[in-house]
């Protein structure tokens, strides 16, 4: 399950994207318009410039504006960043593997094997899908 901070990501990133003038949209505007909570929503925009995916304009016409064009941020890219792994379990993960307490023999485990499966498909599908898929 995505986690609020992912979710309100995609939908701040939606937002931003949305504003077909490409002026910088500040923080607030995205707040009101869809429900989240300044606080948090300014710490969520300061992740996303950090990973380069948004740009913070200065000033009185200021606020934040895609880095990249929508089509070019996908959305397992913007999910990663937030909530880590997309994987049910940590033995399914590309980079996070660590083996279920329970399971004797990892390479095996025909659990882990669905699993990954599982991930495989939904990364590939969350890979081709972008931001302005979300518009």
């Amino acid at each position: 399950m995505l986690t609020q901070k992912a979710k309100y990501a995609l939908y701040a990133l939606q937002y931003i994207a949305s504003n077909t003038q490409g002026n910088p949209v500040k923080s607030n505007e995205i707040s009101v318009a869809k429900s989240i909570p300044k606080k948090f929503l300014e710490n969520i925009l300061t992740e996303l410039v950090r990973a380069e995916i948004l740009v913070s304009k200065m000033g009185q016409q200021g606020g934040y504006v895609l880095n990249r064009l929508a089509e070019n941020i996908n959305i397992a890219e913007v999910i990663r960043l937030f909530d880590g792994a997309i994987a049910l379990l940590p033995c399914a993960t590309y980079t996070y593997f660590k083996p279920c307490e329970e399971c004797q023999n990892v390479e095996l485990c025909k659990i882990r094997h669905t699993f990954k499966d599982l991930r495989d498909l939904s990364v590939e599908f969350l890979k081709s899908k972008s931001i302005l898929d979300l518009v």
